[in-house]
């Protein structure tokens, strides 16, 4: 889906979350439209073997990428940590994806982040830095001048700026690392959305779980791959001990990035419905947190 169709589509699922706010919860969702999704989930020792082995089952990336597109690959890459302290998104499992979206026909593959810590120390203590260079991707720091005001309607974000070479993309290909977080209770996939916002992010604290289920409104990727090599169990999102990561050597992948976080959930011995987020996106038709409607292939690699 082109940026342009989906912005469109947004526009008319603000509406829904407008009716919502006004009580008239019979009116507009598109819950009906949404009805099982497709799921692979890998395991195996090597990450980018399990990108590409989990891709490969959902059809492979011809499917998503079309010759000639600009791609966005958004990892998380906000804190000062190493691939090891699992803070951010394994640089293999970028790396992989940059490699696939070329193979594909892409003519550029863009990789950013709005970072916590410095970006500089970010990008490279991360290893996405040379992982992204090694495929020939573009990695840039966030230009914070290349924010742009967009309508929202949403339960809590009428309006919020965000990068516009997302926007701008014709593919988004989302890619998180599953990790505690303080306050959402785990951060994966609509989550690791907050590294497009501009502005002063720590205002959609006070109701978090519905300005993230705001966002997805408006930001729809065409791939979801959810990064499990290593999550962190606990004091997150930063992180530092190594005492709180546990090795999964696990990837997930889905065109749903609801069903993904469902997922995601259990790996830390939680349900989808434990995340007041999944829950509101799941009820507006964003996406499905019941996973006994979807077709979940597990493989080894």
């Amino acid at each position: 889906m082109k940026r342009r169709e989906f912005l469109r589509d947004a526009s008319m699922a603000g509406v829904g979350f407008w009716a919502m706010s006004k009580g008239l919860d019979k009116l507009i969702t598109n819950a009906e439209a949404t009805t099982a999704f497709e799921m692979v989930i890998a395991k195996g020792s090597s990450p980018a073997a399990l990108v590409e082995s989990s891709i490969k089952e959902l059809g492979g990336m011809k499917q998503f990428i079309s010759k000639g597109d600009v791609v966005v690959v958004k990892p998380n890459i906000a804190w000062d940590r190493t691939p090891e302290q699992a803070a951010n998104t394994n640089p293999e499992v970028v790396g992989a994806l940059v490699k696939l979206c070329f193979d594909a026909g892409a003519k550029k593959v863009k990789v950013f982040d709005r970072t916590v810590n410095d970006p500089r120390r970010c990008y490279v203590q991360s290893g996405i830095e040379q992982a992204v260079k090694r495929y020939g991707g573009e990695l840039h720091y966030v230009d914070e001048k290349r924010f742009k005001d967009v309508t929202i309607k949403g339960q809590v974000l009428k309006s919020w700026p965000l990068y516009i070479d997302l926007l701008e993309a014709d593919k988004v290909i989302n890619v998180p690392i599953a990790k505690h977080h303080s306050l959402s209770k785990l951060t994966m996939a609509m989550k690791n959305w907050m590294g497009v916002m501009g502005g002063s992010r720590r205002h959609i604290h006070q109701k978090l779980d519905e300005s993230l289920v705001d966002l997805s409104l408006v930001i729809k990727p065409t791939l979801t791959v959810l990064d499990a090599v290593r999550i962190l169990t606990a004091n997150g999102p930063q992180g530092g001990s190594l005492s709180d990561v546990k090795k999964m050597d696990t990837i997930i992948v889905s065109r749903d990035q609801v069903a993904v976080d469902s997922f995601g959930a259990t790996l830390f011995g939680m349900k989808g419905s434990d995340l007041g987020y999944v829950k509101i996106a799941d009820q507006f038709g964003l996406g499905i947190m019941d996973l006994s409607k979807g077709s979940i292939k597990r493989i080894s690699v």
